[in-house]
């Protein structure tokens, strides 16, 4: 009997051991994941609007749904799908895009009253994009591709009946023709159309072969400014612009600004007599941080207001009383809000701090700022706070029925010093219950671009990893964004190796902390991260494996098919000129010194770093016997992880990938 009773309570205590709740963050758990986007005050500032995206698992892909809620956060309810929104100026209507007849994305109205009456507006053939609505409500104006036929006069004769003859070739002309995760984009330009709230016939505004973007309407409801490039062969420069007005009755241009260099973002004062815009004079290097400007409506008096502050403005927004203008900027792995008076004293921070915040919007009356708000140990979540005496009120909490009772990695800020005496942003990433005093394996994941900025937020692939028991090193090497113009052009005619040495100084910071197995050392990135990824195996055998993620190979090859002409000049002479710099910047040309295990991994419809990029370093790895495998993923462009099922298939091939291997050794396969 006692033995009886012993079984059933050991059967017991298995069961209820096997109930307890896992404290590891779980790849499967990515599948209920949601993130928030593009908070939309309402003009009375009681109400937001929000999107809320969500992964459906039925048909592997993302969903976006608008959620409404009190300011406060109070009644927070679904709204509909579509979006995202645009807030009428009296706050009876929403404007937003969503799928509509006869087939595509168009404008829809929806009235925010009791009964939410619903009205498709356009019946489009290309999509709408940009809504703004006009300060009457009348009228609402967005941007469209008009397309234009290219018609080849060519004497075919007819096909006999019943006859199955090859589709017509597809006839290219123009310069850039093609857009990574559009494909081949038709030959026409974008222009700004309006269409009546009530409903009509969409009226184009501006005309010409150029391209109109950024509309945003002036006070008067009469004009609308945007940015374009009217000039013969716009599409022959690079980094150019300018601000334009047009009249939208009659369509008259006016040009606003005249120099050398892009000029974007017009925004018009709340009185109409002022429009802020960012831009910088033209220079040959491959970045350089926006300033600032203000001018008079009519183009006139432009100045520079930002003054020495060197990063980036983004999403500017006037003060209330016209006295200054507020904008979001990324500094040293983060993004608060700044605010430059037009008097031109200087910048002044509005927020601190170790986040990344997102301010979206600010109301007229009272000042309260709405946005999203991420650090290290949350994900991005809708915030407000007022803009005189900051302190966040968090409104959402979307996650955190997935992240609760979860232990998650401590993210560690660390600054190192490099070549040359450069200092170095990066940070750790450890596994939750870390010791130092044990072993652990690394993986140092280095970002795209070259041009970007990783920051110090939450990231679930990150934690993912780290729950998996790995350390994650990740930095900002030389030629990252939010460190200035000088930091940036590090790496100009110098992109990948110079940032080699800022990426090794890193590992070898770390590794001096003394918890590192340094037999099992892996190294990964996308892209920009592909790139160097490939590079570091080319010039160092530290790394037990390595994945070179949508990479680029061969320079040579890659301008030509890329999806723009852009990176042609990214180099100091055109390689017909001179393939010296192309040559000795491309990581096939090392190919010959890999020792490293190299996996590769990239979308079949990649227009970015087209998949013949992969396929040479693959075939040229292969030959050469070099462990190795080639991940094509199908359904994706640029990047492996859109589809959610894919992005589960990144984070495990990855470390399927380097579980296989120890420094200079195949490891047993778990």
């Amino acid at each position: 009997m006692r033995l009886s009773h012993s079984v059933a309570a050991l059967a017991l205590g298995v069961g209820t051991l096997a109930a307890q709740p896992s404290t590891k963050l779980a790849l499967e758990q990515y599948l209920e994941w949601e993130t928030v986007s593009s908070p939309r005050l309402s003009p009375d500032g009681k109400q937001i609007i929000y999107g809320r995206r969500w992964a459906d698992k039925m048909n592997d892909r993302w969903e976006t749904t608008q959620w409404i809620m009190n300011v406060d956060g109070t009644k927070n309810r679904v709204l509909m799908n579509g979006g995202p929104v645009e807030w009428s100026p009296d706050g009876s209507r929403i404007a937003y895009t969503a799928p509509g007849q006869p087939s595509g994305s168009q404008v829809f109205v929806k009235w925010m009253d009791a009964e939410g009456a619903v009205s498709q507006l356009t019946r489009l053939t290309q999509a709408p994009s940009n809504l703004q609505w006009s300060p009457d409500g009348k009228w609402i104006a967005f941007n469209m591709l008009v397309p234009k036929v290219e018609r080849w006069n060519i004497p075919m004769p007819a096909a006999p009946n019943g006859a199955k003859w090859t589709e017509p070739p597809r006839v290219v002309t123009q310069l850039d023709y093609r857009q990574d995760g559009v494909g081949f984009t038709p030959s026409g330009h974008t222009h700004i159309f309006v269409v009546s709230a009530d409903g009509g016939s969409p009226r184009q505004v501006t005309s010409g072969d150029w391209n109109h973007t950024a509309p945003q309407w002036m006070p008067d409801g009469k004009s609308i400014v945007f940015t374009a490039d009217r000039v013969p062969e716009a599409e022959y420069r690079w980094r150019q612009g300018d601000i334009y007005k047009v009249d939208v009755a009659s369509g008259a241009i006016a040009q606003l600004t005249r120099r050398s260099g892009p000029d974007n973002s017009p925004t018009p004062s709340p009185d109409g007599r002022f429009i802020a815009y960012t831009g910088y004079d033209s220079v040959r290097q491959t970045w350089k941080d926006a300033e600032l400007y203000v001018m008079g409506a009519d183009g006139s008096n432009p100045r520079q207001i930002s003054g020495n502050f060197d990063r980036s403005p983004q999403g500017l927004i006037w003060a209330a009383d016209g006295s200054g203008i507020y904008f979001s900027a990324e500094s040293e792995g983060y993004r608060n809000l700044y605010f430059a008076p037009v008097n031109g004293s200087g910048v002044k921070p509005v927020t601190t701090g170790k986040h990344m915040l997102s301010t979206e919007e600010i109301s007229r009356v009272g000042g309260m700022a709405v946005g999203t708000l991420a650090d290290a140990t949350r994900p991005g979540d809708i915030v407000t706070f007022p803009i005189a005496a900051p302190r966040f009120t968090q409104l959402t909490s979307v996650n955190e029925d997935i992240l609760a009772g979860k232990k998650l990695g401590e993210t560690e800020e660390i600054w190192y010093t490099s070549v040359g005496g450069l200092k170095i942003q990066g940070w750790i990433v450890k596994p939750p219950d870390f010791d130092r005093t044990k072993k652990y394996p690394l993986m140092l994941e280095i970002h795209g671009g070259p041009h970007s900025m990783y920051n110090g937020a939450f990231n679930f692939a990150r934690q993912n990893h780290a729950a998996e028991g790995y350390v994650l090193l990740y930095t900002n090497p030389r030629g990252s964004t939010g460190y200035g113009t000088k930091f940036g052009n590090e790496i100009n005619n110098a992109y990948p190796d110079k940032d080699f040495d800022d990426l090794m100084a890193g590992v070898d910071t770390v590794v001096n902390r003394g918890y590192i197995d340094t037999k099992r050392m892996y190294v990964f990135g996308c892209s920009g991260g592909g790139v160097l990824t490939a590079w570091i195996v080319g010039h160092t055998d530290r790394f037990a494996a390595a994945s070179s993620n949508c990479p680029v190979i061969n320079w040579l090859s890659f301008v030509g098919t890329t999806d723009g002409p852009g990176w042609y000049r990214n180099f100091a002479k055109p390689f017909w000129e001179d393939p010296s710099e192309h040559l000795r910047r491309s990581p096939i040309m090392y190919v010959g010194n890999v020792k490293t295990p190299t996996m590769l991994m990239t979308g079949v419809q990649d227009l970015r770093t087209p998949m013949p990029q992969t396929e040479e370093f693959y075939e040229a790895l292969k030959f050469r016997k070099v462990p190795t495998a080639m991940i094509r993923f199908n359904e994706e462009w640029h990047g492996t992880s859109s589809k959610p099922s894919n992005y589960l298939r990144t984070q495990l091939y990855l470390r399927s990938w380097f579980e296989r291997w120890t420094h200079g050794a195949a490891a047993t396969t778990q």
